[in-house]
């Protein structure tokens, strides 16, 4: 045999076993190769992030249910959420104006399934137009046909109908509100929405915890509305964000490394008297190549930031782009992070001990 012929046959017998020894099937781990979604594992998809590691290898696609896995008779304040930025503004959206849709998208699949993978805090952007309420990813305050997306009952149907089948979760809605006086409460009410509201009147307003989770799911108050305009709260008990929650700087301005400042909005992150803490990581301008790494090393790192400056207290939010891409566990580990610390003290929810809820972390 000569030595080229020597060569093909060593070339093809090493491409015979690595093909052999591949995963497949539904057996690949977490960072193995992959060619399609049915080679990962449960709670992983085959993604390929170029900044991060060559080729398609399988990364995580679910949160951790921390009410299921740990409990759910804790404070709400005391639980982290992934929160997926304008939730509506969705790659691929049906279009339901004459003309393109011109602006920029966020995430990529619907609401119903970023709440299946675990997103249960979703930033909307509502706007009167065409005579009803829509999100609308838009500027100076106006919706317009190039930057709707849809009607936004559309969307809350959605979530009723999640809220409905998992009876035990809770959802929180954070509103850019430019809709008009009881725009809001009428949509709301025609979604079926109204029978799972929290009421103003049980969230703390110096600071203080939260109802049990367990309660709330007990009373069924299992939807938290928040709007960024302030005459609601009296006038149609919508709560106004900024008494309950302080937040950083959303878009590049709180993406720069060691640095977590509030927003404009926001009191200090420091400020005790608010219950709940929210961390934005995603640029001013989306990017699905950027988002894979930024979810990843530097959201975690970002977290650990923000912790400081808002006087040692983990962020019970954590908004993100594109929540799905990443070079592993992405945004979905760094919830897992937020409530192993939140929880019991650990670096990942995973190493609580069950029943404990300090320092009891297995290794």
């Amino acid at each position: 045999m000569s030595l080229y012929q020597n060569l093909l046959l060593i070339t093809a017998i090493s491409a015979f076993l690595s093909i052999a020894s591949a995963c497949s099937d539904g057996e690949c781990k977490l960072l193995d190769e992959c060619s399609s979604d049915g080679d990962c594992e449960a709670g992983l998809y085959c993604f390929a992030c170029q900044q991060g590691f060559s080729g398609s290898r399988c990364v995580r696609s679910t949160v951790t249910n921390q009410f299921k896995l740990l409990n759910n008779s804790l404070p709400f304040n005391k639980y982290a959420f992934l929160t997926t930025h304008n939730a509506y503004a969705i790659d691929g959206y049906p279009l339901h104006t004459p003309v393109p849709r011109v602006t920029f998208t966020n995430q990529e699949d619907m609401i119903t399934h970023q709440l299946n993978n675990g997103a249960r805090a979703l930033m909307l952007d509502t706007y009167d137009f065409d005579g009803d309420v829509w999100m609308c990813h838009s500027f100076g305050g106006q919706c317009h046909d190039i930057t709707a997306f849809g009607p936004a009952i559309d969307y809350l149907k959605e979530i009723e109908a999640f809220l409905s089948a998992n009876t035990e979760e809770i959802v929180t809605l954070i509103l850019e509100d430019y809709v008009g006086p009881n725009g809001l409460t009428k949509v709301f009410t025609d979604a079926g929405l109204m029978k799972y509201w929290f009421p103003v009147s049980n969230m703390p307003k110096n600071g203080e915890d939260w109802p049990l989770v367990s309660d709330m799911v007990a009373n069924n108050q299992r939807l938290l509305v928040f709007t960024s305009i302030q005459s609601k709260e009296a006038s149609e008990g919508i709560a106004y964000q900024w008494n309950y929650m302080v937040e950083n700087q959303y878009g590049d301005g709180g993406m720069q490394a060691g640095s977590c400042p509030n927003r404009a909005e926001s009191s200090g992150l420091d400020d005790k008297t608010k219950s709940l803490v929210l961390v934005n990581y995603f640029h001013s301008m989306s990017s699905k190549e950027k988002t894979c790494e930024d979810n990843s090393g530097d959201l975690i790192n970002m977290l650990r930031t923000c912790y400081a400056a808002a006087g040692n207290r983990w962020a019970n939010f954590v908004a993100v782009d594109y929540y799905k891409r990443s070079e592993g566990g992405g945004s979905f580990q760094a919830v897992d992070t937020l409530n192993g610390k939140l929880l019991c003290g650990c670096d990942d929810i995973h190493a609580c001990v069950v029943g404990s809820t300090s320092g009891a972390c297995t290794p």
